[in-house]
């Protein structure tokens, strides 16, 4: 099979495609045939070697997230069957994962009716993060909550996810997905000078609860100014009145310096919710644009400029 691997850690650069063997199913997993794979920003952490002492040795693969159609099972699996249309993360326990024809799942759902393979595979990462975040702020119905960075994947499946359990919404975000999120009942306002005092009217006071899920070191208004922990979180204290009503999930360090809360218990047994919500019709991550394995560098190139608009997908 083709398959995207690299052999030492760097920039994107250092992936190649190339044909490698199928990988073999174990106990409780399943292999498909991958017809979609996401790209995250995690990927290119993975490829950087920062990761390096939790991973298996090199060469290994990259790309978590992956749709496709159930190809062969391991020992053990039950109610799937070959052919079935399924969802959810790769196994990275071997030379490859995702982005290749072929790939391993321990953790997957069926994907429901009237979703689409590249929308599916655009799901598992963005949703689970959000659900985790949301259950471990604490957020309530009737509560009000500001979502910064809402125009990234895991905000805006943290914006639809909130309204739907009777949150209200404050999230911010650029222009690009500022009008998809007010159709679905945000306030929404953008970046820039003054964000922190429009968060504020738009509140009538303080908000209850701020999700961080701005790509690490995002600025709320201080963007020419050295914050205390050189991120948007002071900002979002402020605005909460509480740094234990403040959760990031990506800005760890900032987290520890200030007392904000962070989430790290991947909750993958939560697929079957998540094919259930994107059935319905809550749960949906925009997907941007569409490559093909050989373009991985143009797709990491955009992916790396924090302004891909979107899920960024691989298609077989």
């Amino acid at each position: 099979m083709k398959a995207l691997q690299f052999d030492r850690f760097g920039s994107p650069e250092v992936i190649v495609l190339r044909d490698v063997p199928k990988p073999e199913p174990g106990p409780g997993q399943i292999r498909i045939a991958v017809r979609a794979c996401g790209l995250t920003p995690a990927d290119w952490v993975v490829v950087d070697g920062l990761f390096a002492d939790r991973m298996p040795p090199l060469p290994r693969g990259l790309g978590l997230e992956v749709a496709g159609t159930v190809d062969a099972l391991g020992e053990g699996v039950t109610g799937t069957e070959i052919g079935d249309p399924v969802f959810g993360p790769a196994t990275f326990d071997g030379p490859t994962a995702g982005a290749a024809e072929f790939a391993l799942m321990a953790a997957w759902a069926r994907i429901p009716e009237g979703v689409t393979a590249e929308q599916a595979a655009a799901l598992p990462m963005a949703a689970e993060t959000a659900w985790r975040a949301l259950d471990d702020l604490g957020v309530q119905p009737g509560e009000l909550l500001l979502v910064h960075g809402a125009g990234a994947t895991v905000g805006e499946a943290a914006v639809r996810l909130a309204l739907h359990r009777g949150v209200r919404v404050i999230a911010t975000a650029g222009p690009t997905r500022a009008a998809a999120l007010g159709e679905i009942g945000a306030q929404v306002t953008g970046y820039g000078d003054g964000m922190a005092e429009r968060v504020t009217a738009l509140a009538g006071g303080r908000v209850d609860r701020a999700l961080d899920a701005a790509p690490t070191g995002g600025r709320i208004d201080r963007a020419d100014q050295a914050s205390p922990a050189g991120g948007s979180l002071p900002t979002l204290i402020d605005l909460t009145g509480d740094p234990d009503r403040v959760l990031t999930v990506s800005d760890f360090a900032a987290a520890a310096e200030l007392g904000a809360r962070i989430t790290t218990e991947i909750r993958y047994d939560l697929m079957g919710e998540f094919a259930r919500l994107a059935g319905e019709g809550v749960l949906a991550v925009p997907v941007a644009r569409t490559y093909t394995l050989d373009q991985i560098q143009e797709a990491a190139k955009l992916s790396q400029s924090r302004r891909p608009g979107g899920k960024l997908m691989l298609v077989l």
